[in-house]
């Protein structure tokens, strides 16, 4: 007689060593297909593994662009400042286009920017593919027109950087080997187990990626001509309406005070003689 497909012995309950077969199967195929995904970056160069081609990104952020901004009440009516932060986000666009064409380059990517109506919700998200949105609250409480550059340029590089389709690539892979461990350990518990700590793994990289794209997001700004330093009053702003949040290990976005270092840092090394004058705040 079997039991979910494992061979029982005389106590009834499954063979651990076809358990540890099967689990070391899952996982191995996991990590092949995981490694398998790579593939380079044509705006860094760099190589990835993602879970999703540009096309599929593409597809995927315009039919999920709809349903993301009706959680947020739809488009924002003002129809002014949707423009103006259409205009920002177009500026950004040009000038990251004419550093990419001397490289000999190219943004794959037809980029759309939305300003949601949610007056609560101090926020701003991109899908795959280039759909960039932001909130009317976060919006509102921005000071000057660079950081709302800041912002975008920030979004814009999650984009860029395939954030969506890399993590999506990590799940996959921690799927995998929570479902092994579960095998393995032939109980919940370990699954359960086995999930957080894959959860862990994934929060950790998805601060790397929020760094990294405030990296593209100081250099974005300053392509565009307008001031980095802007992106320092951005967190300035995130940090007086975000009030006390979880703590940053548990967290996806570092603490807004953390980022303003590595700003720093980063501005440091991109103007290693000082901002240049006459940029716009």
């Amino acid at each position: 007689m079997s039991m979910g497909g494992f061979e029982a012995g005389r106590s009834g309950r499954p063979n651990w060593k076809l358990r540890l077969i099967l689990a070391g199967v899952i996982a191995l195929v996991s990590i092949i297909s995981y490694f398998n995904m790579t593939t380079v970056n044509p705006v860094t160069g760099e190589h990835q593994r993602v879970a999703m081609s540009k096309e599929e990104e593409i597809a995927v952020g315009l039919q999920a662009a709809p349903e993301m901004a009706a959680q947020h009440g739809g488009e924002a009516p003002d129809g002014a400042a949707r423009e103006h932060v259409n205009a920002v986000g177009s500026r950004l666009l040009k000038a990251l286009d004419e550093d990419l064409r001397r490289e000999r380059r190219e943004n794959p990517y037809p980029f759309g920017f939305h300003l949601l109506r949610d007056p609560q919700t101090v926020n701003a998200f991109a899908l795959p593919g280039g759909q960039v949105f932001i909130t009317a609250a976060l919006y509102r409480d921005l000071e000057t027109e660079g950081q709302l550059a800041g912002v975008l340029g920030h979004e814009i590089g999650h984009v860029l950087s395939r954030h969506g389709a890399q993590q999506l690539a990590k799940q996959q892979l921690t799927q995998g080997l929570v479902g092994a461990a579960g095998v393995a350990g032939g109980d919940e518990q370990s699954a359960r187990m086995a999930a957080a700590v894959g959860q862990m793994v994934n929060m950790k990289y998805g601060r790397e990626d929020e760094l990294q794209a405030d990296k593209w997001g100081v250099k974005l700004m300053a392509q565009a001509g307008y001031d980095p330093r802007a992106m320092i009053g951005v967190m300035e702003v995130l940090e007086r309406v975000g009030g006390e949040g979880p703590p940053e290990f548990l967290s996806t976005h570092p603490k807004p005070a953390n980022r303003v270092e590595y700003i720093k840092e980063v501005i440091a090394k991109e103007f290693p003689k000082g901002v240049p004058a006459g940029l716009e705040p």
